[in-house]
């Protein structure tokens, strides 16, 4: 019988063909491939062929293919990450952000409910807004949310809490009713470096900005070029991780150009727990 996580793999990867997010082009590039670079162009080829993508006569504009890669993610996220409430119980929500980016989302949210207020006082005082510039803003793609749990909840095996005890702890709906946010997720169908830096980034102010611990933070990319990956997935302190939306069959892909510098930046990536397979991240999320 096939596990419950392969079977949701293999329908996020129908969605990315059906949808023609992953497709091939008539001279056979894949739509995630750089066309330029002939190591991008293999790599992608060889993963679109393994997941059976379709040639289309035009593959979709990069806005488009951008958002349903996220809202494939988001799918992929909504299915796997309740089966795991035996590691991580709880009431749990998953929402797709990324098309609200004019209504700044993660204000709403533990803990960074503060950041609406600053919102507000930046926009009304230009003296704070050219010292702060936009080193505040967060505009996330998905959010994993956990709501806080009632005394009932709390109190259901052992007398943990009462009025005395836990008065501030967000966990705790009699303290206050926002979702708090358990994970930040960027969603990257390519990777070119503008785009990495802005990852990088917004994953710095979401560290910085907080009022509580630390959100995990990652980034789910089908980017097929080592070189590129690298430079988002190389180091610590931002990124929790990165994500490969096909990462078996990266691997494969690489090892079939003979190019020695792929393979060793690939396998720098992964020896180095610095990039893992989508499949990956429903159990992480989880830790």
């Amino acid at each position: 019988m096939t596990a419950a996580l392969t079977v949701a793999r293999n329908n996020f990867h129908k969605n990315l063909v059906e949808k023609h997010t992953l497709s091939l082009s008539p001279d056979n590039v894949a739509s995630n491939a750089d066309s330029s670079q002939r190591t991008s162009v293999s790599i992608a080829l060889r993963i679109a062929q393994d997941l059976s993508a379709q040639t289309i006569t035009a593959k979709l504009k990069g806005q488009r293919a951008g958002k349903q890669f996220e809202e494939a993610v988001e799918e992929f996220l909504a299915e796997t990450f309740s089966f795991f409430q035996s590691l991580r119980p709880g009431d749990w929500a998953i929402e797709n952000v990324g098309g609200s980016r004019a209504e700044y989302q993660i204000s709403k949210y533990e803990p960074y409910t503060h950041l609406a207020d600053l919102a507000s006082a930046i926009k009304n005082d230009r003296t704070l807004a050219s010292v702060l510039g936009n080193s505040y803003e967060i505009s996330p793609d998905i959010l994993i949310l956990r709501k806080p749990e009632s005394d009932e909840t709390i109190n259901r095996d052992h007398d943990l809490v009462d009025a005395t005890s836990g008065q501030y702890a967000v966990i705790r709906m009699a303290n206050q009713e926002r979702p708090i946010v358990h994970a930040i997720v960027s969603c990257k169908w390519t990777l070119r470096s503008d785009r990495a830096q802005n990852a990088r980034s917004e994953a710095l102010n979401v560290i910085r900005n907080r009022k509580g611990r630390t959100p995990h933070i990652v980034v789910v990319t089908g980017e097929p070029s080592p070189s590129r990956l690298a430079s988002l997935a190389l180091g610590t302190g931002d990124i929790d991780t990165v994500y490969h939306f096909a990462l078996p069959e990266l691997i494969g892909a690489v090892n079939e150009t003979d190019n020695d510098e792929a393979i060793s930046m690939l396998h720098t990536l992964v020896a180095g727990k610095r990039l893992r397979d989508i499949s990956d991240l429903p159990l992480d999320l989880a830790v």
